[in-house]
């Protein structure tokens, strides 16, 4: 059927001057990781008796300071490549703090206008970073409605929301391409046990989980993937339950755990979860302290609290190997929090017991 004669059979879209645009912000994007190291990989100290090692990927060190930052990279490369984001683009997100005070530094490199929308209860720290980086955050009472509010913001300036809840799995090239998994593996090609038994993240996205779970399998490596959940949060019984529709309430511990299950988590390239109370996550992030001098964030306490187990586990039973979790933050952001006995106290937790827990696993290797 031919087209009406009063409509055009061919039409162009082309923009000269929105693809040059584009072609110097992916340009500035890909800089920002050329002129970056990798992250280091850390020993944790452990007894060599043992035979296990405990290695720390220490994401501290990007220059936004978290995990987030690679996440970041890859939604704005994601949203520029689809066509999402051009110029004069007001950029939103709905995050608790880390995720936007990368955005923040990304979109302010591309000269384009940030809008956090997060939690009240998020650390003035955080805040602080985020509108050092030039961005502006937006506060909500309700945790629940930061999704919502983030699309009614974006839809109201005409900007982009980057949605990070539904992109995070999809963003970043699982299969290599310098991402966290295959910069892992390369570090560790020269240690004595260059493929690890476990390694250990945390759900907040569920970016960082996809990302490692299916490279592993795509490498064909026998690794495998335990994820650790705050208290309360719907990762955990939506995985244990098969349950996409869990619902749970915000995390405690920031960055990580989630009232729903994140479109980005895929339960099924996930080995094992553990769910880990907030008081245990406070109490192995202060431990680290203690072992290497380290402050991180309540995120890496919860990482560690899994990761001590599965070290735990392989020494009960006779056997080595290696173990990996990640540093995911510094913890100069959290002063006021979690390193602050009276906000602990405020918050009704006793990490003593846990605490109890760790030590006795320092001195013998064993859980209890």
């Amino acid at each position: 059927m031919s087209a009406p004669l009063d409509r055009p059979a061919h039409l162009d879209r082309c923009d000269d001057d929105g693809r040059a645009w584009l072609e110097r912000a992916v340009a500035l994007v890909e800089a920002d990781a050329r002129r970056s190291a990798d992250t280091h990989l850390l020993v944790y100290p452990l007894p060599p008796e043992w035979g296990v090692q405990l290695y720390l990927k220490d994401e501290s060190t990007h220059p936004t300071g978290s995990l987030k930052h690679r996440l970041a990279r890859s939604l704005f490369l994601h949203a520029l490549c689809s066509g999402w984001i051009c110029r004069g683009s007001t950029v939103v997100e709905a995050s608790s703090g880390s995720t936007a005070v990368s955005e923040a530094y990304f979109a302010r490199m591309l000269g384009l206008p940030f809008v956090a929308v997060m939690p009240a209860t998020t650390s003035p720290e955080k805040i602080a970073l985020i509108e050092f980086h030039g961005g502006r955050c937006h506060l909500v009472a309700d945790p629940g409605t930061v999704y919502d509010e983030a699309r009614r913001i974006a839809a109201e300036t005409g900007g982009h929301y980057l949605d990070q809840f539904t992109h995070a799995e999809r963003a970043t090239d699982w299969r290599g391409n310098n991402n966290i998994a295959e910069s892992v593996f390369e570090q560790l090609a020269a240690e004595e046990h260059p493929v690890p038994e476990w390694v250990v993240v945390g759900a907040g996205t569920g970016g960082t989980s996809a990302t490692i779970g299916r490279y592993l399998r795509y490498r064909r490596l026998p690794t495998r993937l335990a994820v650790v959940d705050p208290e309360g949060s719907a990762f955990f019984p939506g995985w244990r339950d098969g349950d996409p529709a869990a619902v749970g309430r915000p995390s405690r511990i920031e960055g990580i755990g989630r009232p729903r299950v994140e479109p980005s988590f895929v339960p099924t390239i996930v080995d094992r979860m553990f769910c880990v109370p907030d008081a245990a996550s406070l109490a192995a992030m202060r431990h680290l302290e203690r072992a290497t001098g380290r402050r991180a964030g309540g995120s890496t306490g919860t990482n560690l609290w899994g990761a001590f187990q599965l070290v735990a586990e392989l020494v009960a039973a006779g056997r080595t190997g290696s173990v990996v979790t990640l540093l995911c933050d510094g913890g100069e952001r959290y002063a006021d929090t979690y390193y602050s006995d009276d906000w602990i106290a405020a918050q009704g937790m006793d990490l003593a017991p846990h605490t109890a827990v760790l030590e006795h696993f320092a001195a013998t290797g064993a859980w209890s």
